[in-house]
């Protein structure tokens, strides 16, 4: 059989493939609910660990907050990174709990809670960086971000 008469013949297989039908599904199903990204369901808190919490009250539906707990040197840049999150603004308020480690939260060193929101892949909003001055469960209530320079 020739090279020419072998090509046609696994051509035609192929066709003959994709022209037959899809099975059909055994059973009819529910249509697919949207999943949610970043949805954070409140859990207990484990003994091990701290909790820093609040929410973002102007956050833009659709942006994206990430939020930090950071280690800072003395010229005030990141050192370490201690815990992260990041959340979808919904237009709403935006709650936020971000857990720790107390047993990594290093004594006597500067400690801040970070926060920025972007959109489209562009910054839009930051938060002043507020002091953790200790490893404890806190509360800091509603917050505001500010316009991104």
């Amino acid at each position: 059989m020739s090279s020419r008469a072998l090509a046609v013949l696994g051509f035609a297989a192929l066709l003959a493939a994709c022209s037959s039908e899809a099975p059909k599904p055994a059973a009819p199903q529910a249509p697919a609910q949207p999943v949610a990204k970043h949805v954070h369901a409140p859990t207990p808190l484990p003994a091990y660990q701290r909790e820093l919490s609040g929410s973002f009250t102007n956050i833009p539906r659709g942006a994206e907050v990430e939020v930090a707990l950071l280690v800072i040197d003395e010229r005030g840049r990141p050192q370490r990174l201690l815990a992260s999150d990041t959340y979808d603004g919904t237009g709403q308020a935006l709650p936020f709990q971000l857990r720790f480690n107390p047993e990594v939260f290093p004594v006597g060193a500067r400690v801040e809670l970070r926060a920025r929101a972007s959109q489209s892949g562009q910054l839009i909003l930051h938060l002043k960086p507020l002091s953790v001055t200790r490893a404890d469960t806190q509360a800091f209530g509603p917050l505001q971000l500010d316009k991104a320079p």
